[in-house]
């Protein structure tokens, strides 16, 4: 497994099929901060939590100049009926040989229910307009991160 990221890193560059039918590339959202986040399966209950949570987020996140993006390990056809079902708006890209999140360190050892096994780790990472890592959070809850996530960017102060 790659070294988790930490603040100050260069973000791993990647070019991956998006769910709209195009290819979204770290290039593409140079000079953006870009919220890229990690999930293990569309339409599972604890994704769609957090797709829908982020969904209902976007505009705030957007105003204050961040751009979501979605990765995991699901086919683009998966994605696109995920996105379709929940009207999620942002990118969701296809990571289907995880290649991306063996670069980000968002693939690797997993437990459950007292089997291990290699899988996607929930993660979110935070890119300024530069291409530098802002912040990088593994291990995250579905439930209440894109709370902690404007918490910690300091998008909560009214």
């Amino acid at each position: 497994m790659t070294e988790r990221l930490v603040p100050g890193d260069p973000a791993p560059a990647f070019s991956l099929p998006n769910a709209a039918g195009g290819t979204t590339t770290l290039g593409d959202l140079a000079g953006e901060k870009v919220v890229l986040y990690f999930y293990p399966a569309a339409a599972t209950p604890g994704c769609t939590k957090q797709a829908c949570d982020f969904r209902d987020n976007l505009a705030s996140l957007t105003s204050a100049g961040y751009t979501v993006v979605g990765v995991s390990p699901d086919p683009v056809a998966k994605l696109a009926k995920f996105a379709a079902a929940e009207n999620l708006t942002f990118a969701l890209l296809a990571d289907e040989d995880h290649a991306v999140a063996e670069a980000y360190a968002a693939w690797g050892e997993k437990k459950n229910y007292g089997r291990t096994y290699q899988g996607l780790i929930r993660s979110t990472i935070v890119i300024d307009g530069d291409g530098t890592v802002a912040v990088a959070q593994y291990n995250v809850r579905a439930t209440g991160h894109v709370a902690k996530l404007r918490r910690d960017l300091g998008l909560d102060a009214a």
